[in-house]
């Protein structure tokens, strides 16, 4: 809807990934993806040329991007095609050679990378996470069920050692933590923590029996210590186990949620985060207090120092606390707030006092953020002064006044710091995203060899930005894609990310899945549709109340009306032909095109629909009980299938039969109804794959299709016949 935005409950953590997951019978939801710019041509009609979708998708895509703490090291995964490996670049002058050599389209993605402290050695997890029944997914359909697992490789000579199983729940596989000394590494898996010497002279041992299901790990400063989570149910601890005396204690326990455990520097402290109040969610409409405490390791003291506003606006941040919470110089803590309606970046003294706000401004904070090695300024990437794109900035922990390092007409994310220099993550709008070192001059491309010499670049198109009325009048912003060759009167196309806490910009997208959505509207404009993504109300960087809208998703769709809004623009355009509108999109995007085609088959004449939500009162646990909840009601009217009886228009579905973010029920429950009404659709269904592909064909698959539908129902205006119903 990686999706529906996912919560990571069991550790207490609430991370916002591409997708639906589930939404509890509480109902709750449970959320859960620069290059230097260059200047091209306008080119006619006559000198444009096509390409292919496998051309399209053909570049290699990084992530996780990390750096050694004492050395000028960064690694970094590139997926070319499906093959994920590891690559390493030393500084200064940071020429990228690849370290691992998988090779295939195997669908087994890499995560957790990490560098020792020296820089000598990558860890990382090796393969998914498990679903519901423990199952690490098995997209080629292999006869041998695969794991998970953790390894390790020399940055000498690149070869893997495995470390140990991993196998870890949903969203759990960024838990690998290194020691202070580069010996050891700590993982979470199967509620457990796990230890293994990097060198692999042992095998991976179970740190200790802890009950509840333990998560995020942290090192303490020398080594002695692991502080951790424990996810008790409706509860969890501050855990810490000590090497020295084989011991757990726990800190300050309670009946809440307690949090991401941080160090002091010196170790002397240990911060952690507590929820006060009930369980919040997505669209469950709860306030959800929070606090921050710090315990004296010495005494054994625990102090609040800082607590929330019990409106909305003082909900607890998820995602984004997570990446911002961290100890800094001056015995400060770093956190993430939405006090002024906005996700900020904040700095606290530990022994509390007044917050000091360091980002103030209509505008919001994304992706990692970094200390600088020195812990006296942070960095990460912001919308300030460019609402749809991203850009690195410094500010210092201790008073306000962000500097922009990298700005323009590219889009940067994930900033590090390795040997003094600055690194991260960009693309553009006609570029795919490659590491870059951040300069005064501009930024400078590493291991730029891996773009294939003939990606279609040129061929691409720059979109616009566009900004227009919803039919309440509220503000929408969106790209709109415009093909070089077009018709007088072009089929139009309106997208819809997932999320739906998301947001598309201006460019190739940090997060995998879109981005690999973004090459697939570029190919859809190369093929004569001219594309309007749009950034609906639930989208990020738009401020809490457009993020957070009381009458969203299943409690009333009111971003639906910003879908029509959109399909006006488009109609109203004097190229488009406003009688061929089409809209697609995967996960919360495709419960929006079912819901467009349910509603209004007068504007929208055909549709894909890629792993949608259908009926948003499943939900609710089904039965009586939840047929008589007002909300269940609420939430079937929300929905595409209370409009059946009015959709007409064709429609593709698509989606993965181990999807873990929506459930495939959705389809088959849906499929039916579609019969019994006589609605044209096609369906193609994905064997052990999961919702956000893990194959590279996949991809391909699934946006060839949408381009073949589409170009046979708007463009030939072809018929889609399915089988009519049994008798």
């Amino acid at each position: 809807m990686r999706r529906f935005a996912r919560s990571r409950r069991r550790s207490g953590r609430v991370r916002l990934c591409p997708a639906l997951s589930a939404f509890h019978r509480s109902g709750r939801v449970l959320l859960c993806l620069s290059l230097s710019v260059f200047l091209l041509p306008q080119v006619s009609s006559a000198h444009a040329q096509g390409f292919t979708i496998e051309q399209a998708l053909g570049y290699p895509y990084p992530y996780g991007l990390t750096a050694a703490t004492h050395a000028a090291r960064i690694a970094w995964v590139f997926d070319s095609r499906g093959s994920r490996n590891v690559w390493v670049a030393d500084g200064p002058g940071f020429t990228g050679r690849q370290l691992t050599h998988y090779t295939g389209d195997d669908g087994m993605p890499i995560a957790s990378l990490k560098l020792t402290p020296n820089g000598s050695t990558v860890v990382y997890a090796r393969g998914s996470e498990t679903n519901a029944q423990g199952e690490v997914a098995d997209p080629t359909s292999d006869v041998h069920q695969p794991e998970q697992q953790v390894w390790a490789a020399d940055v000498s000579n690149g070869e893997p050692r495995l470390l140990g199983t991993m196998n870890c729940g949903f969203e759990g596989c960024e838990d690998i933590q290194i020691s202070p000394d580069g010996q050891n590494a700590v993982w979470s898996a199967r509620h457990a923590l796990w230890l293994a010497p990097i060198s692999g002279a042992k095998p991976a041992r179970q740190l200790a029996y802890i009950r509840g299901d333990n998560a995020q790990p942290q090192w303490s400063p020398d080594g002695t210590s692991i502080a951790f989570t424990s996810d008790r149910g409706a509860y969890s601890l501050i855990g810490i186990y000590r090497f020295d005396s084989q011991r757990l204690e726990y800190v300050d326990p309670s009946v809440f949620r307690d949090m991401l455990p941080r160090w002091s520097p010196d170790g002397s402290k240990l911060a952690f985060v507590r929820l006060t109040g009930g369980s919040g969610g997505f669209f469950s409409g709860r306030l959800q207090p929070w606090t921050i405490w710090v315990w004296d390791v010495a005494s054994g003291k625990p102090s609040q120092i800082w607590a929330s506003t019990p409106d909305a606006n003082g909900s607890y941040p998820g995602e984004w606390e997570s990446d911002a919470f961290q100890f800094a110089a001056g015995n400060r803590i770093v956190f993430a707030s939405q006090a002024d309606g906005w996700v900020h970046l904040y700095s606290i003294a530990a022994a509390g006092g007044a917050p000091t706000l360091l980002t103030p401004g209509t505008f919001s904070f994304q992706g990692g953020v970094t200390l600088t090695p020195d812990g006296k300024a942070l960095l990460y990437a912001s919308n300030q002064n460019d609402t749809d794109r991203r850009h690195i900035w410094r500010v210092d922990v201790d008073h306000p006044g962000p500097v922009a390092l990298t700005h323009g007409e590219s889009i940067e994310w994930t900033p590090v710091t390795a040997g003094g220099a600055i690194v991260c993550l960009g693309s553009s709008a006609t570029t795919p995203a490659l590491p870059y070192r951040v300069t005064p001059q501009g930024r400078k491309p590493i291991a730029a060899s891996a773009m294939p010499n003939d990606y279609p670049s040129a061929q691409l198109v720059t979109p616009q930005q566009v900004v227009f009325k919803s039919l309440d009048g509220l503000e929408i912003h969106g790209q709109l894609f415009v093909p070089r060759a077009r018709a007088h009167r072009s089929p139009a196309l309106v997208f819809m990310h997932g999320g739906p806490p998301r947001q598309m910009m201006l460019g190739f997208h940090p997060m995998d899945a879109y981005n690999f959505m973004y090459a697939a509207n570029e190919y859809l404009a190369s093929r004569g549709f001219v594309v309007l993504s749009v950034n609906y109300r639930l989208s990020i960087m738009y401020g809490r109340e457009f993020r957070e809208p009381a009458q969203g998703g299943p409690r009333g769709a009111s971003e639906y009306q910003d879908i029509v809004a959109a399909a006006k623009y488009l109609q109203a355009l004097p190229y488009v032909d406003p009688q061929k509108i089409g809209l697609w999109g995967g996960s919360y995007g495709g419960y929006l095109t079912a819901l467009g085609l349910a509603r209004n088959s007068d504007i929208f004449k055909a549709g894909v629909d890629y792993a949608g939500v259908h009926d948003w009162s499943a939900f609710f646990g089904g039965g009586a009980a939840a047929a008589a909840s007002e909300q269940a009601k609420i939430a079937y009217q929300s929905s595409p299938v209370a409009s059946i009886d009015k959709w007409t228009s064709p429609v593709l579905l698509l989606q993965a039969d181990d999807d873990r973010n929506v459930a495939f029920s959705q389809t088959v429950n849906l499929v039916p109804l579609l019969r019994a009404h006589h609605v044209p659709y096609e369906l193609t269904v994905f064997p052990d794959e999961v919702h956000d592909s893990l194959l590279w064909r996949t991809w391909v698959r699934v946006f060839a299709a949408t381009a073949d539908f589409f170009e046979r129902t708007l463009i030939k205006g072809e018929s889609i016949h399915t089988v009519p119903p049994e008798n």
